[in-house]
């Protein structure tokens, strides 16, 4: 690998205006700076268009901006892969236009990969972000995800992949991943159908079926809680339906692949079936918190 491989950053947007030009800066704040930066606009209404013209306008030999063909909003998926149709970079790195990357994220992602280059992707720790609103009750707010493996390695497929579907650790999410241009080519891109919940875990999903991937014990993004973001318009029961085409997907992609493991199959059932009903998983997962913690009580005594 050459020492300073040429980065493609891309960031997607749809009305990001509040956000997008600190999320832009912290790019331009990184240690590595071989690196392009291609702003993708989903149709956006707002001044974001403006704020990302400008900044290709003011720096033409590092960011471009893209959008399609008659400013047409056609979802998350197909941003991002606009934005990879046009990259020229060794390597991938998204940034939602709403977190912020550390300044060392790339420089130190770059170095995991050159010495673990059978990696597909490198991700690591994302700090649940609340204290950027800077009002008193949300400074405690900030935590982060356990990672659920032994950091600081390659995990081999298809153990992050389960992990996933258990959704109980943290993740990869676009804006904490780096990834080899080449994996494109082997698993596919970003699923169109999926116009903005679970687009991530879809492409996820087929990477770590089948490839390693580095989970680094480190803090690289700040990934920002509002309340006009996806997570945040999610409670306890959407939380079942609007997984519900995420793991019919899984399913079927699954029935296509050469996949022996009897292990995978049957957690991706289970939690179907807690999808397609919701109210009895619920109702189970509360009965099942209790019952932890009552063993606990009767181990203190």
């Amino acid at each position: 690998m050459s020492n300073t491989p040429l980065v493609s950053i891309i960031i997607i947007f749809l009305n990001g205006e509040s956000f997008l030009a600190e999320a832009i800066d912290s790019v331009f704040a990184q240690t590595y700076t071989n690196w392009e930066l291609l702003l993708v606009d989903d149709g956006s209404t707002d001044k974001s268009t403006t704020i990302a013209q400008g900044y290709a306008q003011q720096y033409p030999d590092k960011v471009r901006y893209l959008d399609h063909e008659g400013h047409q909003n056609l979802g998350m998926s197909a941003a991002r892969n606009l934005g990879i149709r046009h990259i020229k970079g060794s390597f991938i790195g998204f940034l939602d236009a709403d977190d912020i990357w550390l300044p060392q994220k790339l420089e130190q992602q770059l170095d995991i990969f050159s010495r673990h280059p059978e990696a597909a992707l490198v991700y690591g720790r994302a700090q649940i972000w609340y204290s950027w609103s800077e009002q008193a009750e949300d400074q405690p707010k900030d935590f982060f995800y356990e990672l659920g493996v032994s950091p600081n390695c390659l995990i081999k497929p298809p153990a992050l992949l389960k992990q996933l579907l258990k959704n109980k650790y943290q993740t990869p999410i676009p804006s904490n991943v780096l990834i080899r241009r080449e994996i494109f080519d082997e698993v596919g891109q970003f699923e169109n159908s999926f116009r903005s919940m679970y687009e991530d875990q879809v492409f996820f999903s087929k990477v770590m079926l089948y490839l390693p991937v580095y989970v680094a014990d480190a803090w690289w993004i700040k990934y920002r809680q509002h309340s006009q973001s996806c997570s945040a318009q999610s409670d306890q029961y959407s939380y079942y339906t609007t997984r519900l085409p995420f793991l019919t997907w899984v399913e079927q992609y699954l029935k296509t692949q050469p996949v022996q493991d009897t292990e995978l199959f049957q957690l991706v059932e289970r939690e179907l079936w807690q999808c397609r009903h919701p109210r009895a998983a619920q109702f189970l997962n509360l009965l099942h918190h209790y019952s932890e913690r009552l063993q606990h009580l009767v181990k203190l005594f």
